[in-house]
């Protein structure tokens, strides 16, 4: 590592060296430009394996925080869990479940059986959809997932969208400049990366380009490689912007399609793209559906009754049958 400065990769007053040690208790010495380990030979192995990677990152130019080596740290445990996770199911043990997300400010665990799969989908196929009423997590765990990804390095950017079908033609009428009109339907998106980054980082990542929150009518003519892309509220697209999104994927990419096909907008609900896409799409290798119910949903219980409510008397429509008074 002498083509890079030390301080670049231990931090300043090595920080990032105190995390490693709060971690592992191999001793880590860096001297004319070499890295020496001494401590435990498997925890060494481990602990070369994510100094390789932070060294990458040092020659790339990025920035080595300690928030950064935190990631690396739980990347390469996770690594290390999944092995172990596949050589228990393989003899027949129940594997332990190590579905979490770490994000800067909180570990985000999910709650319920299909979060777990939603999550396993995310982290095994290139583009996943998750089908559900609101409420399910569906959003926010899509943009967790991405959330670690990039604060970890498996990846370069965030790309959120969704379509603006309330704006319509009234959109020229708002005031205000584009990104001031646009905004208020981007807001559930904003404000789950609050939830998860300190505001100055979310800030300074969407000033830099490294998180973008835009329309889908942004995404068209773009190929987005690199990137962890979530188009949200799906069920509001068309069957032409859904494959105009889907198309978009580059390599080393991933992409979280979320919506409630019990909400549609469109002036012509049939026509929806998420309908559509769940139907074609579902047997193409390397596309997940992960699906919902009122059961996944994690807010206040009241919520839940309030779209069992809904579903009730939408099946009574379906059926034929008015609904009785209760």
């Amino acid at each position: 590592m002498a083509d890079i400065d030390p301080v670049s990769l231990l931090g300043p007053a090595d920080a990032n060296l105190h995390v490693l040690a709060r971690f592992y208790k191999t001793e880590v010495v860096v001297r004319s430009g070499t890295v020496h380990l001494s401590g435990p030979t498997r925890e060494a192995t481990e602990l070369a394996e994510l100094l390789r990677r932070l060294i990458g990152r040092c020659r790339m130019g990025q920035t080595i925080s300690p928030e950064l080596v935190e990631a690396e740290v739980a990347r390469t445990r996770g690594r290390a869990a999944s092995a172990l996770t596949r050589g228990t199911a393989e003899a027949g043990q129940v594997p332990v479940d190590r579905l979490m997300l770490r994000t800067p400010r909180k570990t985000i665990i999910a709650k319920t059986p299909h979060q777990k799969e939603y999550l396993r989908a995310i982290a095994e196929n290139d583009i996943v959809f998750a089908i559900g009423p609101a409420g399910t997590g569906k959003t926010y765990l899509a943009v967790a997932a991405a959330v670690e990804a990039l604060v970890s390095g498996k990846t370069s950017r965030i790309v959120l969208t969704r379509p603006a079908v309330e704006a319509g033609e009234s959109l020229g009428y708002l005031p205000g400049s584009f990104k001031e009109k646009v905004d208020p339907y981007l807001r559930p998106l904003y404000d789950a990366l609050f939830d998860m980054m300190p505001l100055e980082r979310v800030r300074r990542w969407t000033e830099e380009e490294v998180i973008e929150i835009a329309p889908l009518a942004f995404m068209r003519g773009r190929t987005l490689s690199e990137s962890h892309i979530i188009l949200d509220e799906a069920q509001n697209t068309t069957s032409t912007q859904m494959k105009m999104f889907l198309t978009r994927l580059g390599w080393n990419s991933t992409a979280v399609v979320t919506g409630d096909v019990t909400q549609i907008d469109l002036v012509h609900p049939h026509s929806s793209g998420l309908v559509e896409a769940e139907a074609m799409l579902r047997s193409v290798p390397g596309i997940a559906i992960a699906r919902f119910t009122q059961d996944d949903v994690v807010r206040p219980p009241l919520v839940s009754r309030i779209i069992g409510a809904y579903e009730g008397n939408n099946r009574a429509k379906a059926e034929g049958t008015p609904e009785s008074g209760r």
